[in-house]
């Protein structure tokens, strides 16, 4: 069957019509200087100046009557005498021989040295001639020279409408950076505020005082993503469990969104678009336990299922509610499923049951996952948020604790992202207002940079491709651009082996930790079974652990 694709465009999307004639150049304005104005202005010099056409340069070469001599000396000599020296002379006829020498001389010690140099590239692969010997050293005054990490805000996009909402998802354009949209939605509980509007916006950088598009869907829109292979579509996932989506060519409202029945029970948390062959197709998870799989151009109802049932029993009423999605092109039949639980799933598409689908199980956070990210770099390593502390994890290493964590804070920490240009720097966002950046190639007991952007929580973060400029939404619909110190953007040299070795070190450690604690289990389990009857009986241990603990809370009385 032969498809065909037609693209039509409307005459008026090419803009204004440009008329060109070959009329010549005409005078409109002439003002001549004012001397009365000088004494305003202070005279510089030098002065730059520029031109925008320079005068036409070309290349010449001459060849002299002597040079003409000197390259068919050795024919002349040999065939006879030029006709401007006289044999008879004894002085120019001597003069013209040593030229002659000379240029032969100069000849063989020139084929000479090109032998001697092709030899040696060709001996040089034991030896580098153009090694660097004192690199470390000059990296060490480098880092010495180094500014300290800073951050400065360069644009704030604010919620154009009353009453505000969260800046819940923020999605960069793929062309560059050059827009960004912002999905708004308010997640709390029952919010029945009079006049609560329900749209989302795309903001022009260049223009950020008015939304480029404002986006109207029929509920509020919890996520949003540009789609990496075809930029004008925009998917949507809303509170309401729909999905939707949008070609910005077309405007501000939805092409088609999928049918209630068939759509979320609970609000999207997550939605992404799948590297297919065609673009379109894509996948979301909820809270209702559910991860749908949907191609845009059939949405009457989702092409695949997943019941997110850890027991593997495939029930939805056992199924665990998702809080956060993650997917890497790289690694395109595999996801990660952040719960309201603390539990993070690793998925594999490609399994033939559902329940082999739920490939890992990953019990990371006291409360509710709110954001999981693989890192850019090292796919099998990710990063979650969730309670007052961020972890990196290891798909190496199955059921098994985190390989390393930052510190706890007194503020939750609700979304969190990696640095696509440094493979050790993430960025987590606290509900304090505060943004911390990490590197923990340096320093992992404190953050790099604190940096307060807002006295409101902050919910949302997004950096760019280049690393330079993170985005952070706050829960009053403030998104705050930030563009940080060059020092935390470029990558050095080595770096990413130091990460890699790094996360296998720490990786190593955690397998030891891991296995001995196995050991001591079962351990402890052959002397319980070795011992039955010296067991002791639960309800006197804790009486006995509630009495050490008040004499001991006496005893610090008492010493006070």
């Amino acid at each position: 069957m032969e498809i065909k694709y037609e693209y039509t465009r409307k005459r008026s999307e090419f803009g204004r019509p440009c008329s060109f004639s070959d009329f010549l150049a005409e005078v409109t304005v002439d003002i001549p200087p004012d001397p009365s104005l000088a004494e305003d202005f202070i005279p510089q010099d030098p002065v730059d100046f520029a031109v925008q056409e320079g005068p036409v340069m070309a290349l010449h070469e001459v060849n002299t009557e002597r040079a003409q001599v000197a390259i068919k000396g050795v024919n002349h000599v040999e065939g006879g005498w030029p006709k401007h020296i006289d044999p008879k002379n004894s002085e120019l006829t001597t003069r013209y021989r040593e030229e002659v020498e000379r240029e032969e001389v100069y000849t063989r010690s020139v084929q000479r040295l090109s032998s001697l140099m092709e030899h040696y590239i060709r001996q040089n692969n034991t030896i580098d001639i153009y090694e660097e010997y004192f690199e470390e050293e000059e990296e060490e005054e480098e880092d010495e020279e180094q500014e300290q990490p800073s951050a400065k805000t360069i644009n704030v996009l604010r919620d154009p409408n009353m009453p505000r909402r969260m800046a819940t998802h923020l999605s960069w354009h793929p062309d560059a950076n050059r827009a960004v949209a912002v999905a708004y939605c308010s997640l709390d509980f029952q919010d029945s505020r009079k006049d609560m509007n329900f749209d989302s916006y795309i903001w022009d950088l260049e223009k950020p005082y008015t939304p480029e598009l404002i986006l109207k869907p029929s509920s509020p829109v919890v996520t949003l993503e540009y789609n990496p292979k075809d930029w004008h579509h925009v998917l949507g996932g809303c509170y309401n469990g729909q999905i939707v989506y949008w070609d910005t060519r077309k405007g501000g409202l939805p092409m088609e969104m999928t049918p209630v029945e068939f759509s979320h029970r609970d609000p999207v948390y997550g939605a992404f678009w799948l590297p297919s062959r065609t673009g379109t197709e894509c996948f979301s998870g909820s809270t209702d336990g559910q991860v749908l799989w949907w191609d845009i151009r059939k949405m009457s109802q989702p092409s695949e299922r997943l019941i997110l049932d850890i027991t593997r029993q495939d029930q939805l009423k056992a199924a665990l509610g998702a809080s956060s999605l993650d997917f890497a092109p790289v690694l395109p039949t595999k996801f990660l499923v952040g719960t309201e639980q603390g539990i993070i799933i690793s998925c594999n598409r490609d399994a033939k049951t559902p329940p082999e689908k739920i490939a890992n199980i990953f019990r990371s956070h006291i409360g509710a996952v709110y954001r999981v990210t693989r890192n850019p770099f090292f796919p099998k390593v990710f990063l979650s948020v969730g309670d007052w502390t961020a972890r990196i994890w290891t798909e190496e290493l199955m059921d098994s604790s985190s390989i390393m964590e930052t510190k706890y804070h007194t503020s939750y920490l609700l979304d969190a992202c990696w640095s696509p240009v440094k493979p050790a720097v993430f960025f987590t966002a606290r509900s304090d207002g505060t943004l911390d950046i990490w590197d923990f190639l340096f320093h992992q007991k404190e953050p790099s940079l604190s940096l307060k952007v807002s006295n409101d929580p902050l919910l949302s973060l997004c950096s760019q491709d280049n690393g330079r400029i993170i985005g952070c939404g706050t829960r009053q619909g403030t998104v705050s651009l930030l563009e940080i110190s060059p020092g935390l953007c470029t990558m050095r040299k080595n770096e990413k082996t130091l990460t890699s070795t790094m996360f296998e070190r720490e990786a190593r450690r955690e397998k030891v930790l891991q296995d001995k604690y196995r050991e001591r289990l079962l351990r402890e389990q052959e002397r319980l079974r070795a011992k039955p009857e010296e067991q002791e009986d639960p309800q006197e241990v804790f009486k006995q652990a509630q009495a050490d603990f008040f004499s001991n809370i006496k005893a610090e009385r008492r010493r006070r």
